[in-house]
């Protein structure tokens, strides 16, 4: 996402070790090699760069060097600079670029020639828009920096480390700022927060070993970082992405950053922003946009492994609705399948006549369906899904034959979603169990791929497995360790599953090999990532609806596609915290619709756990509880006291289901997460920058939920400027330079504020999301407290929620910008409508109108609605009322004015005006 322009080449990987592990002994760069000098370079006929690498000294610490390597720079747009370096005789694995559509770099036989770097301390730049790339030639280093403040982003120049690419090894290391603040490079679960903290390696390789196990390799590989720096009055933020599937260890050490990565090639984007909204902009423009959601995916949802009949789903929609808790959507884990098999139903205890009937009963009221489906193909010769599945050659291969696994059903063989053959399957078999089950979205689990084996195995003869009795899991196939080929033992160990235990354990050997030859070893990490776009793309076929999907294993762009839960968390204070620092993370990530097992996955929370657990909940993007085969019934109405948090927390949330769908067609057309760190908002208020307790929701309504057992207050910190309680608007807490203010949050209330210069579009809400959206809007209009001048904004948007496209000009949407000013007594609030007609013909209206912060006596007069009084208006009516104004850094008490206007009859889709004069 920057914009082209001729120069640069580059020469990549600066090289790392020196940070190695504090538990391994193995070498670090100084023992590795002395790095790569530049003998050549020209500019690319797409008016990049292009140079030769030779190597200085070769050696043979984790395999031979590669002699000779081609960089290649560009700035491919006006804030985006990539940086490319590989063999420059033949290619190497790269993320495919039908999975991840990019350009291009100049093929390998691209001439380049050979005229020498005679002065090897020459420093050579090439310039972009924004970034500015320079390098030196022998060694060769090479640094990129923000043309506009001169400050340096990324180094390679370092006396302890140089650039190493071997095959199976390739190093490089950037020096970091003492105050840099970094976020991203994941997944895991950070104890310490959403901030990067220097530890041992962040380990990126997609692996199941379950949410509760901290700075470990989880389910998704997010080699990105946004690097985030207070210059004073100002802040700047940039990301670094590393282009690259195979497996990597990342050192941060607080003043250097160390790439370990064990194939493929380094391949660098550089996003200038400058602000956290900019980032995440640059960087979605590249990766793809995250997925237009349908309005019904931000209800809540509900679903646990173990509803083992349909009548006991059905008992669960009822008691929603008798506990009067709001409820979108049921899920079903694989209790609804046949023995375990994939887009299969049990006969018996989900019968489908029975099934067809409880499904159109839910539809009628606008509620929706979602069953699971994970990779793993049952071996079974009645098995028609198999037998299609094998007549196609579809399934990753071992040794020639289909890779075999074991998962829930017993033996499986895994499709290869890298073939195009597998898609068209894939995608028949979605439409031939739509054609059984009308399911409103598919669940895409166990996609790392998780196995309960590891090695080479074969199915036991004389045996039952799985035997039925004992835990699912554990592996009954017979099974040997593979370690006879160096893609199996690699050179380099990374810390997979936090104890480097063999890459291929539990999961797909490396070995195993996808369409064209294409091996595990480097392909593995895209596997969630590629069944996402399948399962995309066969979704997208049914009924002309927008599709729907969650899946556990996520890698770059994956938000284009799916939405993301954090997994298998645990039922623990602690867990309840660390879901909050994945959310964030996720939403940098370009994959905004993300959200925890409300409650935990197992054991059984407490009841109080369960009670603040859903008031952070019901404020992710995506809401949901879920709970665990042996763990205890948990669904929101099995302690009273849960039910009235959840009838509390989840009444906020239908009520802001329209504020939330806004969200998310932001984040569509650019990027903006949904929660979001405080930081987005306040860049320069480095007190918020390891912020993890505490989230926005867009950029002005904060979330301060209790955390920690026991606790019927908050300590929470509010920065600078005013913030008005969303409970009853009747207090308001402002500070000039940021405040920590402890809050009252009995065991059923959970703190949100509203951010002065916002208006929020808000509807009465209701038991489901269909019902919540035709109720009218009342706009909250909130203004600096006390300001005698100010203004405010917000917007709306607006669509038939199923179409396919979220965009606008398709005849199905409308968009509002909402905008208000009060001057020296004068209010005003007014919208600025786009393509109105949709909003008109389903009859949106506002009812009424809050606005917040005035100073005056609380008389207002000559109160007008396009030019007319309001008394033209039926039933409208104004009133006034003082409310406390605390200033929290000094403890003094004042009072502001809100004004009412309800009984309003306004059109959403067409332009309107109210003015007033405040006495």
């Amino acid at each position: 996402m920057v914009s082209p322009n001729p120069s640069l080449f580059f020469t990549l990987l600066l090289l790392s070790v020196a940070v190695a592990s504090s538990s391994s002994s193995q070498p670090n760069a100084t023992n590795i090699g002395q790095g790569y000098r530049l003998i050549s370079v020209e500019e690319a006929p797409d008016g990049g760069l292009i140079g030769l690498l030779q190597v200085n000294k070769k050696t043979k610490i984790y395999g031979p060097d590669i002699p000779l390597l081609r960089f290649y720079a560009k700035h491919e747009t006006d804030n985006r600079l990539r940086v490319q370096i590989t063999d420059a005789t033949k290619p190497r694995w790269e993320v495919p670029y039908n999975l991840l559509p990019r350009e291009q770099p100049p093929p390998l036989t691209q001439s380049i020639g050979r005229k020498s770097i005679k002065n090897p301390i020459t420093v050579s730049e090439y310039s972009g828009s924004e970034l500015l790339l320079s390098y030196t030639s022998n060694p060769f280093t090479f640094a990129v920096k923000r043309k506009s403040n001169g400050e340096t982003l990324f180094d390679t120049n370092s006396l302890f480390s140089s650039l190493v690419f071997k095959d199976q090894y390739l190093e490089i290391s950037t020096k970091l700022p003492k105050d840099a603040s970094l976020y991203g490079l994941g997944e895991n679960t950070q104890p310490h927060g959403i901030k990067l903290y220097p530890s041992d390696p962040y380990t990126l390789y997609t692996t199941d070993i379950s949410a509760i196990n901290l700075n470990a390799d989880l389910y998704g590989s997010h080699p990105v970082y946004m690097d985030l720096r207070n210059n004073g009055d100002s802040a700047s933020a940039h990301a670094v992405l590393l282009l690259n599937s195979n497996g990597m260890d990342v050192f941060y050490k607080g003043t250097s950053l160390t790439y370990k990565v064990i194939g493929g090639v380094f391949d660098f984007y550089f996003f200038s922003g400058p602000s956290p909204l900019n980032v995440v902009d640059q960087y979605t423009s590249f990766i793809g946009r995250p997925a237009p959601m349908p309005y019904w995916a931000f209800g809540f949802h509900q679903c646990r492994w173990g509803y083992h009949n349909l009548s006991v789903v059905e008992d669960v929609v009822e008691n929603y609705k008798k506990a009067q808790i709001p409820l979108d959507v049921i899920w079903n884990d694989d209790d609804h399948m046949d023995g375990h098999k994939d887009f299969t139903l049990n006969p018996v205890n989900y019968p489908r006549p029975k099934l067809l009937n409880f499904l159109d009963r839910i539809h009628k009221i606008g509620m929706k369906y979602i069953v699971i489906i994970d990779p793993g193909i049952a071996v079974n010769s009645s098995y028609g899904v198999y037998q299609r599945g094998l007549a196609n050659d579809v399934f990753i291969k071992y040794e020639g034959e289909p890779f075999l696994a074991q998962v829930w059903p017993g033996a499986v063989n895994f499709p290869d979603f890298l073939n195009p053959k597998t898609v068209s399957w894939w995608g028949d078999e979605v439409r031939r169990f739509h054609e059984l089950v009308p399911v409103d979205g598919l669940w895409i689990d166990m996609n790392e791929a998780s196995n309960f084996c590891s090695g080479k195995c074969k199915i036991p003869k004389g045996k039952i497995c799985p035997s039925g009795t004992g835990p699912g899991w554990i592996c009954c196939l017979d099974c040997k360790n593979i370690t006879k080929t160096r893609w199996d033992d690699p050179p380099y160990k990374i810390n997979a599953s936090g104890t480097q235990v063999p890459i291929g354990y539990k999961t797909i050997a490396t070995s195993a090999v996808h369409y064209n030859g294409v091996l595990e070893y480097d392909a593995h990490s895209l596997y969630g990532f590629s069944q996402s776009i399948a399962t995309h793309k066969a979704l997208q076929g049914l009924q002309g609806k927008r599709p729907f999907i969650l899946s556990r294993s996520t890698y770059v762009g994956s938000g284009k596609y799916a939405a993301h839960w954090t997994g298998d968390n645990q039922g623990t204070w602690e867990n309840l915290r660390y879901s909050i620092s994945t959310m964030l993370n996720f939403g940098i990530f370009g994959v905004p619709m993300v959200g925890s097992d409300i409650c935990g996955f197992y054991p059984q929370p407490t009841e109080e756990l369960c009670n603040r657990w859903i008031e952070v909940g019901a404020f992710y993007p995506f809401s949901r509880d879920h709970a665990n085969y042996y763990s205890p019934r948990q669904e929101l109405y099995q302690w009273e006291s849960v039910a009235q948090s959840a009838r509390n927390a989840l009444g906020i949330r239908y009520k802001l289901l329209p504020y939330l769908y806004t969200l998310s067609y932001e984040a569509h057309v650019s990027g903006a997460p949904i929660a979001r760190p405080l930081f987005f908002s306040f860049p320069t208020y480095t007190e918020c920058y390891g912020l993890s307790t505490q989230f926005l929701l867009g950029s002005s309504l904060m979330i301060s939920p209790v955390l920690e057992q026991g606790k019927i207050q908050v300590k929470a910190l509010f920065p600078p400027g005013s913030w008005y309680s969303l409970l009853d608007w009747t207090s308001t807490i402002s500070s000039k330079n940021g405040v920590y203010v402890t809050l009252d949050a009995p065991l059923h209330v959970v703190n949100v504020h509203l951010y002065q210069n916002a208006i929020l579009p808000m509807q009465r809400g209701g038991m489901i999301s269909k019902e919540a959206r035709t109720t009218p809007f009342t706009l909250i209009v909130a203004f600096p407290a006390g300001a005698t001048q100010g203004e405010a904004k917000g917007n709306l948007y607006l669509d038939e929620d199923e179409q396919p496209e979220m965009q606008l000009g398709n005849g199905y949407s409308t968009y509002v910008d909402f905008q208000a000013t009060v001057k020296q007594g004068a209010v005003k609030v007014w919208s600025e409508v786009q393509e109105g007609k949709f909003a008109l013909d389903k009859g949106f209206t506002i009812e009424a109108i809050s606005v917040l912060g005035l100073d005056g006596s609380g008389v207002i007069s000559e109160v007008e609605i396009d030019g007319k009084p309001l008394m033209s208006v039926t039933n409208a009516t104004v009133s006034t009322s003082q409310h406390v104004h605390l200033d929290g850094e000094n403890n003094g008490e004042s009072k502001i004015i809100m004004v009412g206007l309800t009984g309003l009859n306004i059109p959403v889709g067409r332009n309107f005006a109210m003015t007033w004069k405040m006495g």
